[in-house]
């Protein structure tokens, strides 16, 4: 698949990102990895998508909802950069054979498993739901899930925080990718624990950098 347009996104993007923002950024290599992955991140902001592209460095082919593709203009953009509209409303199976597909021809997909943006107090973790959509798909297609936790990308709502003279400081790691074997394991309950305790663990090792790390470009 030709992914110039993603290639443009990111060149674009990454030059605001750089200057607006102090990341701290935790075992990037592990998204580095070849072959196909499905990596689910928690979800906190729109922007969690321009730091995901940002900083993986895989060409990643989005999931998001469906309702984002109804302005024409947001359409053709989403549509350019290969993003999957998923409609949560109801079962779509054509969604979940189309990610089926690009994760077997070997490519990086990322989902936010929260289903739609959660404040802190709803978030995975804080104990809020997980969607057990991303077990099923990843069991389907035999494809490895590479768990991510992003957190501060909130503060790019403000405007003043896009002048390069601030340091917009977030977080973002990347954890041990694991394999879904069998239909216990991505049972909603099973995988809902399961991934909680690891986006659990995560936050807590990026939490501990964040306080430690100096306030630098990564």
């Amino acid at each position: 698949m030709k992914d110039w347009f993603y290639f443009l996104v990111y060149f674009i993007g990454c030059q605001p990102m750089w200057l607006t923002s102090s990341p701290v950024l935790l075992h990037r290599e592990r998204a580095r990895r070849k072959g196909a992955y499905l990596l689910v991140c928690t979800h906190s902001s729109p922007f969690d998508v321009p730091c995901l592209i940002y900083h993986t460095p895989r060409v990643l082919d989005f999931v998001s909802i469906v309702e984002v593709f109804r302005h024409p203009l947001a359409r053709w953009f989403f549509t350019m950069l290969k993003v999957m509209p998923l409609d949560r409303g109801r079962r779509d199976p054509a969604t979940v054979l189309r990610v089926v597909e690009r994760l077997k021809a070997g490519r990086a997909v990322a989902m936010f498993p929260e289903g739609s943006i959660r404040t802190p107090e709803m978030s995975a973790l804080n104990g809020g739901p997980i969607k057990p959509g991303a077990a099923r798909i990843a069991k389907m297609a035999e494809t490895p899930i590479l768990p991510c936790v992003l957190v501060g990308s909130r503060q790019y709502h403000r405007f003043a925080n896009w002048l390069p003279i601030k340091r917009i400081r977030y977080g973002l790691i990347y954890g041990e990718p694991f394999t879904i074997k069998s239909d216990a394991e991505a049972a909603p309950a099973v995988f809902e624990q399961k991934l909680r305790g690891i986006f659990q663990q995560l936050h807590a090792e990026l939490a501990q950098a964040m306080d430690q790390s100096p306030r630098s470009r990564t």
